[in-house]
């Protein structure tokens, strides 16, 4: 079977723009030919050394009545190619796609610019829906204008293909926004009772999102730290986090105040239950935020000391 990688999106969505990155990678510099099928032409343009480099051959199909099995099959006796990627044009309807009996789908993406998403989805909805449908992953681009937007486009794509991992980038790469309906748990749980699963999602998530907690009791295990540049008032519970390895450690927690704090050693395992606030903290030298704790009492460590996220 020959492995076929299928690059869908309208004109200027960044499909040019994400395969010239691809190829030029060192893991693409793999045995054998590339066969490129250019569907459309964007203004992004390919670096004939690079798909010398990477043993590409581009043919392109401009009209959707050549992109036919006997066209293809002839081009794969042409150029024996070990693989072939195929840049789609997107008002192209996949439904009408075939393929010869000897190809096989690896993969397929889909690449969508953000700022243009509506118009299409409003528009074309059935076009859009057919390359979606059967794309492993969504790759919404020039994200930057529309960030507010960015949960309504996923709950748009996941209406259609539900299993699709969806990826948003802006101009900085890619976003890593957690969407309300992604969290592990339930916001409208009041107290919200963190595990060693769920503290480093509800860490990062109070970082970006810090109204979602707003007024709301946490319940959570943690282990003392106290700063020195903390007053006898506040001190830091919180989880000893592995970010990708074993030298790669971090402590994660916010600031809690407590009028026991004294009570309190470094290290200490506490269970902590305090309202989260927004308001400005010296030591964090600006706004962040604060928890207010109702009760801490001492506890054993967990099981787990170390969590990931």
């Amino acid at each position: 079977m020959k492995p076929v990688y299928f690059i869908n999106g309208f004109l200027e969505s960044g499909k040019t723009q994400f395969l010239k990155y691809t190829l030029a990678q060192q893991y693409f510099q793999i045995k054998g030919t590339t066969l490129l099928i250019l569907c459309e032409e964007g203004e992004e343009e390919y670096d004939d050394q690079v798909l010398k480099n990477a043993k590409v051959i581009v043919e392109k199909i401009e009209n959707q009545e050549d992109f036919t099995v006997e066209k293809l099959t002839q081009l794969e006796k042409d150029w024996k190619p070990e693989r072939i990627v195929v840049e789609y044009n997107g008002m192209w309807n996949n439904k009408d796609l075939q393929l010869p009996a000897n190809w096989t789908v690896e993969q397929q993406i889909t690449c969508i610019d953000a700022s243009t998403f509506p118009t299409y989805y409003n528009n074309m909805k059935s076009l859009v829906a057919e390359m979606v449908r059967k794309s492993e992953l969504i790759i919404f681009n020039r994200c930057d204008s529309v960030m507010e937007n960015l949960a309504t486009y996923r709950r748009n794509i996941k209406a259609v293909n539900a299993t699709a991992d969806v990826v948003f980038e802006n101009k900085e790469g890619e976003i890593n926004e957690i969407f309300e309906e992604d969290l592990p748990y339930d916001l409208k749980d009041n107290p919200l009772v963190l595990t060693d699963e769920t503290f480093g999602i509800w860490y990062m998530d109070t970082m970006d999102h810090p109204e979602r907690y707003m007024n709301k009791e946490i319940e959570f295990v943690g282990q003392v730290m106290k700063p020195p540049v903390f007053d006898g008032e506040h001190f830091v519970p919180g989880r000893m986090a592995m970010t990708c390895c074993a030298d790669d450690m971090t402590f994660l927690g916010y600031a809690c105040k407590w009028d026991k704090v004294a009570h309190l050693k470094e290290k200490d395992w506490v269970k902590v239950k305090a309202e989260l606030k927004v308001e400005y903290f010296a030591p964090y030298k600006g706004e962040g935020p604060m928890l207010y704790a109702k009760k801490v009492e001492k506890t054993t460590k967990p099981k787990q000391e170390i969590i990931g996220f």
